[in-house]
């Protein structure tokens, strides 16, 4: 038997769908709860490199910190009902006619529902909605061997770690991340111009599963090259 190196080697390909992480890290053991439930007001830590998942209930707020100012913050909703209805940044940029979201304005779903409302925003409000969720099949491209911690399984674990699954990995909400478009419409990979501290607080307008990843990518620069953590709560 060889040795499993490359990222299309890893048995999640052969699967019927998206929802199988191609390895797995602390997110998988160090669920916030069973089932994601929070305790209102609670501080909670997604460790660097790591995933976390927490339910909210419509009308309950997510504040996400983040808590040296140079982390992105990849984040999904789920409708917790039907885990096929989705946040959809696609959809969101239609509605919102922006490629980055505002405070104020609602965050459709793949349904063209209402998911979520971004309420505040105390960062400069630089965060990105082009890039998928950085994945193995990603730092396989950009050089690495073997297995390399990914926003996408940090996704699928943490809704592991609940006992859920989507079969998907939807285009994430990239929280802080700085990818401006140039005027000849080329892209560049930038670190964070949020400052320590700068939060968002998104309100859940359906019961759902909010899923966050403190990116790990530590190859491109949009995290400083230093990945580390950030914290949320939820509030009623």
């Amino acid at each position: 038997m060889t040795n499993v190196t490359h990222s299309h080697d890893y048995p999640a390909c052969c699967q019927p769908d998206n929802g199988s992480s191609l390895g797995t890290n602390a997110t998988l053991k160090e669920p916030i709860s069973a089932d994601g439930t929070p305790v209102l007001g609670e501080s909670y830590t997604v460790p660097a490199r790591c995933g976390r998942a927490v339910r909210l209930k419509a009308g309950q707020v997510i504040k996400i910190v983040n808590t040296h100012g140079t982390q992105v913050c990849d984040t999904w909703l789920f409708n917790s009902e039907d885990m096929s209805e989705f946040l959809s940044m696609e959809h969101a940029r239609a509605h919102c006619n922006s490629i980055i979201p505002k405070a104020g304005d609602a965050l459709f779903s793949n349904r063209r529902r209402t998911i979520g409302t971004l309420l505040t925003d105390t960062s400069p409000g630089i965060h990105d909605t082009l890039m998928a969720a950085c994945d193995l099949h990603r730092y396989t491209n950009l050089g690495v061997e073997g297995y390399h911690d990914s926003c996408a399984d940090n996704m699928r674990l943490a809704l592991q770690a609940i006992g859920l699954r989507s079969h998907e990995v939807p285009q994430p909400f990239n929280l802080w991340m700085n990818i401006p478009v140039k005027p000849d419409y080329t892209v560049e990979w930038l670190p964070p111009v949020s400052k320590a501290g700068d939060y968002v607080e998104i309100r859940a307008d359906m019961d759902v599963i909010v899923v966050m990843s403190a990116c790990p990518q530590d190859i491109v620069p949009i995290n400083d090259l230093n990945p580390v953590e950030v914290t949320f709560s939820v509030h009623g």
